[in-house]
């Protein structure tokens, strides 16, 4: 099978397609050939060694794909031959076999194509977890989701939508936005210019009652700014590269709460939680017609390509490796 490697860290150019044995499976294992495999901005963090779980070189990149079962390992299976599934991976998913267990699989929801199944269980589980059992988010609230162009941005403003919350988006240049509008996105403002007025001004001067934050640096410091009285802000990440400081005296004054949010690390803790958000999704796959937004679906072999192009901004939504040809 071919892999896609990491031998050294660095910019995503250093990547190597290589020829590894084919695994089999072991006791309670399935065997998964993979047919779409998403990528994340985590991927191309771990390639430059800016991630905080660091896997030892050389290592097989990404952390979540789609494909069909085509083999079981010993032991009673949930699954057969044939099943179509989706698979997380810590990471190693960008790879054309993997034998994996049992709670690293979810069945696909059959409305969804291998390249939506591939975007879908970690951008949307983590906006979920964010949203309903971090930030609490009831219906009629409003919720300012920063990055919102990127892949768990994206995922939130439709996860917001369905929760009944209305939804302001923000993200840089106008295509985006144009995109964000048709996603569902209330409001769409272009963050380059600063938020924090036309967040005001879109509600009544209260502010947002949750801020969904995977970008941190500065877009952080203007959103405690954006906030409601009461508000949470979820810390998602900190795509824009500057780690917060959160100012202690405008969370007291305000009474804000600022959330961590690791829904893999969640999950793990309480599987009862993962299953739970789960059921929830693909609920709404199936009965309110939630899809991934996939602006890119590009060769397995050019999967440098497609960290760089997220890396430079031109991804809006999700970009999926799909096979060569």
């Amino acid at each position: 099978m071919r892999v896609i490697l990491c031998r050294e860290l660095g910019a995503p150019d250093i990547l190597t397609v290589e020829e590894q044995p084919d695994p089999e499976p072991g006791m309670g294992e399935l065997l998964v050939r993979q047919e779409a495999w998403g990528v994340n901005h985590v991927d191309a963090l771990m390639v430059a060694g800016g991630y905080q779980l660091k896997p030892d070189l050389p290592f097989v990149l990404g952390l979540e794909a789609a494909g069909t079962v085509v083999a079981t390992g010993s032991g009673d299976n949930a699954f057969e031959i044939g099943d179509r599934v989706v698979v997380s991976h810590r990471p190693g998913a960008f790879a054309e076999l993997a034998a994996v267990t049992l709670d690293r699989v979810r069945r696909v929801p059959p409305e969804l194509d291998m390249a939506e199944a591939a975007a879908f269980r970690s951008a949307y589980h983590t906006a979920l977890h964010a949203l309903l059992q971090r930030g609490r988010l009831a219906p009629g609230e409003t919720v300012l989701v920063l990055g919102a162009a990127g892949g768990v941005g994206m995922a939130a403003v439709h996860c917001a939508r369905r929760l009944g919350a209305q939804v302001i988006a923000a993200a840089s240049g106008k295509e985006k936005l144009a995109v964000l509008r048709k996603q569902g996105a209330d409001v769409v403002i272009d963050y380059r210019e600063g938020f924090r007025a036309a967040v005001l001004a879109a509600t009544g001067g209260r502010g947002a009652d949750v801020v969904f934050d995977p970008v941190g640096g500065d877009a952080f410091d203007e959103a405690v700014r954006a906030t409601a009285w009461g508000g949470r802000i979820l810390a998602i990440g900190f795509a824009s590269g500057r780690r917060p400081v959160a100012k202690v005296n405008h969370i007291l004054i305000k009474g804000i709460e600022v959330v961590g949010v690791r829904a893999g690390e969640a999950g793990r803790r309480n599987p009862n939680l993962s299953e739970e958000t789960w059921r929830h999704l693909t609920r709404w796959v199936s009965e309110a017609g939630l899809r991934p937004h996939i602006s890119h679906r590009v060769p397995f072999s050019r999967a440098a390509e497609a960290l760089q192009a997220l890396l430079d901004r031109k991804i809006v939504g999700k970009a999926v490796l799909v096979p060569d040809g």
